[in-house]
């Protein structure tokens, strides 16, 4: 009787499943082109394997290639990598880095896990073994959700259950290839951080954007520093438009003492936001602070702690 095949958990496990090793995979020797090949774990000329169209990754440091492919070298290749069969080849579906590797240190083969996965299944698979590392850049995540997302047809909130992130942080990443071309060649040069990224995003003329880019390569600007800046200087939005609204209107604000006035604007100045103020009896009331994105309420969240 066969037995059940247990459940496993969302994201490259459930899209994997369980994968038998093929006895003879130890033999060393190329496996044949049938698909009984599918499931197993084989090692595969080298030759017979193509890239994956659907890899997120794009840039590789040499000197970490060298490293690793010296450790295989010495040790072989201790994590096999995934592909899928097409025809009489396979497409890489995860595990460029120790593809690369290997051909590096020489190796005619390499092991490999092969299942059948269709284009949607290999980029979300390709997708989520390279978005949780560290070096990947922000510019090659936000290009592999807008794939995915291409690809399957997620909405941002469906895309942010199946990479395991929420959904502000996909929102986020996917505003930064509405930047200018510039922008996101430091960004993807790593000459720029997210956060420096994510203020740029904010702002709405892109000839300010570029200016505001340069002046953090050249000075050095925190993202501290470059919130202040943007606050500081007069976007064409704030120009032409009428003043803030703190929330309140004339005839609201003569029920209000002139201090709560004054600091009321202050702070509706500071953080960029209408606020209101609701006083009651007894010396209560409410303060109510307005915004209009996820991107604007983490902005005042950081004013407010200081950031």
């Amino acid at each position: 009787m066969t037995s059940k095949r247990p459940a496993l958990g969302r994201g490259l496990s459930a899209l994997m499943g369980e994968i038998p090793v093929k006895k003879d995979a130890e033999s060393r020797t190329p496996v044949d082109m049938t698909d009984s090949v599918i499931g197993a774990i084989a090692a595969i000329p080298v030759e017979l394997i193509e890239a994956n169209p659907y890899q997120p990754r794009k840039q590789f440091s040499k000197e970490s290639l060298e490293e690793l492919s010296q450790s295989i070298r010495t040790n072989g290749v201790i994590s096999p990598i995934t592909v899928r069969k097409i025809g009489k080849k396979y497409q890489l579906i995860s595990g460029e880095r120790r593809l690369r590797a290997s051909k590096l240190a020489g190796l005619k083969e390499i092991p490999a896990y092969i299942r059948m996965a269709t284009d949607n299944e290999s980029l979300e698979m390709a997708l989520i073994e390279n978005i949780q590392r560290e070096d990947l850049n922000a510019i090659d995540v936000a290009l592999s959700y807008q794939a995915l997302i291409d690809a399957c047809h997620y909405n941002q909130e469906q895309l942010a259950e199946r990479v395991g992130k929420g959904r502000s942080t996909v929102a986020n990443f996917l505003r930064l290839l509405k930047l200018p071309a510039d922008i996101q060649l430091y960004l993807k040069d790593n000459k720029l951080s997210m956060g420096h990224a994510r203020c740029l995003a904010g702002v709405t003329d892109e000839e300010k954007q570029l200016r505001l880019a340069r002046n953090i390569l050249e000075n050095g600007l925190s993202v501290r520093q470059l919130e202040d800046l943007i606050r500081q200087t007069d976007t064409p939005e704030k120009t032409d438009a009428k003043p803030a609204k703190t929330g309140k209107t004339p005839t609201q604000d003569a029920e209000l003492p002139d201090w709560c006035v004054a600091a009321r604007n202050r702070l509706a100045e500071r953080l960029n936001t209408p606020i209101a103020v609701k006083p009651k009896k007894n010396g209560k009331g409410s303060l109510i602070i307005d915004y209009a994105s996820d991107e604007v309420l983490q902005k005042i969240f950081d004013a407010l702690n200081g950031k």
